[in-house]
């Protein structure tokens, strides 16, 4: 009878090992594509400033570059089919239209990035504004953060 309770204590505890390791583990996923669409955030909000011309536009290429380097892993940020954060379910119940659409801002803000390094900042940004269009899709995938 011992054996049986040991048995089942220990059956127990690696339970519940197994779904703290989980909810440790989603958060990460949760965490990680957070710190991934905040830099896209952080980016493009330089990038308004330098268009702004409220500072120097001495770091375009770097912005664009930075901007590229980012949307090309957010998807794959997006793939552990991890719900939470700001991320409406929608994301994985239609994944054909959301890898889509991540899939165009990446070619775009990489030929946007491209093109700065070839024909210089100015024509790197003449399409910011068509690369950097995230409304529609936060308007269909992410949630609406409270209002402060």
């Amino acid at each position: 009878m011992r054996r049986w309770i040991k048995r089942l204590f220990v059956a127990a505890l690696g339970f519940t090992a197994m779904l703290t390791t989980a909810y440790a583990d989603d958060k990460d996923v949760v965490d990680y594509r957070q710190h991934i669409m905040n830099t896209l955030n952080e980016q493009s909000a330089a990038l308004g400033q330098i268009l702004s011309a409220s500072v120097p536009d001495d770091n375009v290429v770097s912005h664009l570059d930075a901007l590229a380097l980012t949307a090309s892993t957010a998807l794959k940020a997006f793939t552990p089919k991890v719900p939470g954060g700001e991320a409406k379910p929608d994301v994985w119940a239609n994944w054909a239209d959301f890898s889509k659409r991540m899939n165009d801002f990446a070619r775009m803000t990489a030929d946007m990035a491209k093109t700065a390094h070839e024909q210089g900042k100015d024509a790197g940004l003449a399409n910011v504004v068509d690369a950097l269009s995230c409304k529609s899709c936060h308007d269909t995938y992410r949630k609406e953060k409270p209002k402060k």
